[in-house]
């Protein structure tokens, strides 16, 4: 489908008839591929630099310090998963009915509520900390559905979210660089998160007025994509009440891919380390820029399909595959056919092949195909709430049930389950949503 330029019968009076035009007028009256590239980097580069408040502090290893028996680097992470998991439920109804116009707001003092959690877990002495890295996943998590707003609910959203959904991929590398390089410089694994944050401030503040500037949806986009409204409390149970016995096998199998997710990048350091890469910062960045490219060039052109339902029920096997090339990379690895780098690039692209579309097509094309007017914010933090309570639920486990285990051994075992699991997931929850849209297939069937 080819990007059209945004009629201008949808322009106010004022930019028609010559006057000074705003940056969102401009945007209003501008090529399709213009629009496209300006929303896909303000909305990539905002997300990415939320990254830099996030994830610095995994590139430390904090080795020597335990806290509660269990290693401080663990309690960390485990700590700002919880605060980022408690932010995802508050954010099922949050971001379900959140105004579009409060979004750029939100994004600053959020993200900045964040960064002023890391300067406290700095200033209080080790392992009491741990309590600052729980508070900074709180605010942070609400980002996503944020971002994701500005992007959802048109005929491009899959090029848009496609180049959103990669900054996650380069942003983890890039973040984790800053804080390797930091520290490898001397500055201490306390204070390296709230230093690393701070590379980040400007490029935020600034992304994020510009991505303010976004138009609303076209008239066109709401009458391909249906229009995206905030869903009250009695639209969300009506919508779980139709959709509910169908989410359960997808969110379960998103579950998996995000313990999986969530492990590769806490815990990529110690991965590269166990397999000879120890002290190497640009490690990080290279191989997550790759991985990136590689969940663009596939994913990228989803926007091209018009058939919603279509787009809908293809994204699973886009998920399947993800699930068979991470799998298969491990296979490889194990059998000593291809080297560390390349199975760690290839699992992680496989990984986020399943988790990308998740996090923006699959919700996007189903409120699509059965013409519902709400919003993605609302399913993806349904799957993200119970996602991150897995990683809390497989991070504790792994720590009281003393296995002695590798993390190459760790990484293994997690792809062949999840892989074998997850493809049976996706194809029964294929089944169950192409039976309800036969069943329902009118108009508005909330």
């Amino acid at each position: 489908m080819p990007i059209s330029p945004v009629p201008t019968s949808s322009l106010p009076p004022s930019a028609l008839a010559g006057e000074r035009l705003t940056v969102k007028a401009r945007l209003q009256r501008s090529p399709g591929w213009a629009f496209v590239l300006y929303v896909s980097l303000s909305s990539f580069v905002v997300y990415a630099c939320m990254y830099g408040f996030r994830k610095p502090f995994t590139a430390a290893s904090y080795d020597g310090i335990t806290l509660f028996g269990i290693s401080y680097k663990v309690v960390l992470v485990i700590s700002q998963v919880l605060g980022y998991m408690l932010s995802k439920f508050y954010g099922i109804r949050f971001i379900a009915g959140m105004r579009p116009e409060k979004r750029a707001g939100y994004i600053i003092l959020l993200v900045l509520i964040g960064w002023a959690a890391l300067l406290l877990f700095a200033l209080v002495p080790m392992p009491y900390n741990f309590v600052f890295m729980f508070i900074n996943g709180i605010p942070l998590g609400m980002i996503w559905g944020l971002v994701f707003g500005f992007v959802e609910g048109r005929r491009t959203t899959e090029l848009l979210g496609a180049v959103l959904a990669t900054s996650f991929v380069f942003a983890s590398g890039i973040a984790k660089t800053v804080g390797k390089t930091l520290v490898l410089h001397g500055v201490s694994e306390t204070w390296m998160p709230f230093l690393a944050g701070g590379v980040f401030v400007l490029p935020l503040l600034l992304s994020t007025w510009l991505l303010n500037q976004t138009p609303a949806p076209t008239a066109g986009d709401i009458a391909q994509r249906t229009i995206r409204l905030p869903m009250d409390k009695q639209q969300r149970k009506t919508f779980l009440r139709i959709f509910g016995f169908a989410l359960l096998p997808t969110i379960v199998a998103y579950v998996m891919l995000t313990i999986l997710r969530d492990f590769t990048e806490d815990f990529a350091n110690e991965l590269w380390r166990e397999t000879g890469f120890q002290n190497k910062a640009d490690v990080f960045a290279n191989t997550s820029t790759i991985v990136g490219l590689i969940v663009l060039a596939v994913i990228g052109g989803f926007f091209l399909i018009r058939n919603n339902y279509r787009a809908f029920q293809l994204n699973n096997v886009i998920v399947i595959g993800g699930f068979l090339l991470a799998a298969g990379a491990t296979a490889a690895f194990h059998f000593h056919l291809i080297s560390a780098v390349v199975w760690i690039i290839a699992a992680s692209a496989g990984l986020y092949l399943g988790y990308v579309p998740y996090n923006c097509f699959y919700f996007e094309r189903m409120l699509a195909a059965y013409k519902i007017p709400g919003n993605v914010g609302f399913l993806i933090y349904i799957a993200d709430a119970f996602g991150y309570l897995g990683t809390v639920v497989v991070l504790l486990v792994k720590e009281f049930v003393h296995i002695r285990y590798s993390w190459v051994d760790f990484f293994t075992g997690m792809f062949y389950v999840s892989a074998g699991a997850g493809i049976l997931l996706v194809l029964f929850a294929s089944v169950l949503f192409s039976k309800i849209y036969k069943k329902n297939n009118e108009p508005g069937i909330l």
